[in-house]
């Protein structure tokens, strides 16, 4: 199964709900918000682990946080990422890709 994990990003931010940040990424994974996490290959350790340990899945982006940002169509890093609502988009078929 071929995705193309950017064109779906920007769908689920326009149509779903998305949140960015690590601490907001933490927050909705704990709350139980995140259906899934997309982390950068860059994303702090401390990160990670902290979203580990809330059993959400991961899906670690090749890129580092300025990819992930500009694939999410904004102008900033974002090491970590949460789909809560994956509105129009697709991207809830990464939970089968790693």
């Amino acid at each position: 199964m071929s995705i193309d994990i950017e064109r779906e990003l920007r769908t689920a931010i326009r149509t779903g709900k998305v949140v960015l940040g690590s601490k907001e990424t933490v927050k909705s994974a704990v709350e139980g918000e995140a259906k899934l996490v997309i982390i950068s290959s860059n994303c702090m350790g401390g990160t990670h682990n902290a979203l580990k340990e809330t059993g959400v899945h991961i899906f670690e982006y090749a890129k580092q946080g300025m990819e992930l940002g500009l694939a999410c169509g904004k102008p900033f890093i974002v090491a970590s990422l949460a789909i809560e609502d994956p509105g129009e988009s697709e991207i809830l078929s990464l939970k089968h890709i790693n």
